[in-house]
């Protein structure tokens, strides 16, 4: 009976211990991080991407990978890919004035004109290829040659938007 009351007693004892969790005693000492930078004169660990930088002096911003150059039909084809993978739905919109927000008609906080663009047909439900959605995109740019052409990604189970990106601009824009 000893023997069993000295298990069970070890048992608890353990459990107790098993769910302590340790204090947290702050972050860790910058002792082991050097103090001093040494200089690394091997120019072929720079990080490039190829020579490519867009000059922001001077140019609209107009979605969210308004930084990068104009983007071609393969890299157009990329990003579509991607939405793809994701499972996201493509739709492609256009915007005939203004392919920019700005401010018109109201002032306030938070708000600007130019955010809603009109939808190229519908959205591409059970799209399944980049070269469907970039026929679509080379129809827009013949139905209209003088519109802002933008492709989106629609996250059907969230219900928002995911990516947005500029897949075309007007000739009379491509150098503002």
């Amino acid at each position: 009976m000893a023997s069993s009351m000295l298990s069970s007693a070890t048992m608890v004892s353990s459990l107790a211990h098993a769910t302590v969790v340790a204090p947290f005693i702050g972050l860790k000492s910058s002792a082991s991080f050097p103090l001093t930078c040494k200089a690394n004169n091997d120019i072929t660990s720079i990080t490039s991407n190829g020579g490519r930088v867009w000059p922001p002096v001077g140019k609209k911003k107009f979605e969210t990978l308004s930084y990068l150059p104009d983007f071609t039909d393969v890299e157009i084809a990329k990003e579509v890919d991607y939405l793809i993978r994701n499972k996201w739905i493509p739709c492609i919109e256009f915007e005939l004035e203004h392919g920019f927000v700005y401010r018109e008609h109201g002032n306030i906080p938070g708000y600007y004109d130019g955010r809603y663009w009109t939808m190229w047909k519908l959205p591409l439900f059970g799209c399944t290829d980049s070269s469907q959605v970039l026929k679509e995109v080379q129809e827009c740019k013949k139905g209209y040659p003088n519109a802002f052409i933008r492709i989106i990604g629609f996250d059907n189970n969230r219900q928002v938007q995911c990516v947005s990106f500029i897949a075309y601009k007007p000739l009379s824009v491509s150098d503002a």
